[in-house]
């Protein structure tokens, strides 16, 4: 099974008649660091927990290592660790008291890894819990998932809340485990869209409680280009747009455009078409995500012309 998690047609709505998640679909591979975005109320959060069975889909099915998690037996759900938002860990204990409990519990905790990850990260392990900074409990929460060694990992927003700093430090250590850590699939969620170029390898974007578009993080980036057009003349021929256009300005004789290029030949036909100078630049992540969403609080969908739902590749 190349998918180990999985969800179609995923559809949830709250008593309120709030539409938190609608008609999703979601493939996450063997081995993938996914990377989930959005903006505030997007869904995310929503998703992940009827993944994980915590909430009963609408409509819908959702499947995590081939099971409705829901109905998992508890060797399937051992094999998953999970994070939230405001992680609670048993504030009176220590990492050293915590990690001897689960072992008891759980066959494939590693205490001896525990303790290696809480020197290497600066945790206290025999102080109490609620003793830590909000930053230090949510890095002993991710420890505590990580040494059950979990073949999937799912961390909802793990950097909220933490400063600049502390968040770079939080991501760089998640990024040096995982990489030790090659079986282990991740799906995380974040409305921090900077953070995942460092950590992800495929992306996915939810808006409106659908998943608006799904690709490899390096296709996504080669895809969504900055072009600039500049003609010799003083004014820009009235009718002028470049193919895969969804935003764009006029300046004098100076064209600007957010495009998205699938394939690349679409720079040679504009080449072909126009007697002008062509410049291109590329866009990182967050300029993408901000080009396409920033600008549209609206819940008919992203910036007009991004088609949706486009599958991995």
């Amino acid at each position: 099974m190349s998918e180990v998690i999985e969800a179609r047609g995923l559809t949830k709505i709250f008593h309120d008649r709030t539409v938190a998640v609608k008609d999703l679909d979601l493939q996450v591979r063997r081995g993938a660091v996914y990377g989930l975005i959005g903006r505030n109320g997007s869904g995310k959060t929503t998703a992940l927990r009827l993944l994980l069975g915590l909430l009963k889909p609408d409509r819908g099915e959702a499947c995590v290592l081939g099971w409705s998690f829901s109905r998992a037996p508890r060797s399937i759900r051992r094999r998953v660790a999970y994070v939230c938002q405001g992680q609670n860990l048993p504030e009176r204990a220590s990492l050293e008291q915590l990690s001897w409990l689960l072992a008891r519990y759980n066959e494939k905790w590693d205490p001896g890894y525990a303790r290696a990850m809480a020197d290497r990260w600066g945790l206290p392990w025999r102080q109490s819990l609620g003793c830590l900074s909000s930053g230090r409990q949510r890095q002993a929460a991710i420890l505590v998932a990580l040494a059950g060694a979990p073949e999937v990992l799912i961390l909802d927003e793990p950097a909220a809340g933490l400063d600049p700093a502390a968040r770079r430090e939080l991501l760089g250590q998640i990024v040096d485990v995982l990489g030790e850590a090659a079986e282990c699939t991740v799906l995380l969620s974040t409305h921090l869209v900077g953070d995942l170029e460092r950590i992800a390898n495929h992306i996915g974007i939810m808006h409106s409680g659908r998943m608006a578009l799904s690709l490899p993080l390096e296709a996504l980036l080669q895809q969504f280009k900055r072009v600039q057009v500049i003609f010799p003349t003083d004014e820009l021929p009235a009718d002028f747009a470049v193919p895969g256009q969804f935003s764009h300005t006029r300046s004098g004789p100076v064209f600007n455009a957010v495009v998205r290029w699938p394939t690349g030949c679409e720079l040679e036909a504009v080449r072909a078409s126009v007697d002008a100078r062509i410049q291109v630049f590329p866009m990182g992540l967050e300029d993408i995500f901000i080009e396409l969403f920033g600008h549209d609080a609206s819940p008919e969908g992203p910036a007009q012309g991004l088609t949706l739902n486009q599958s991995w590749s």
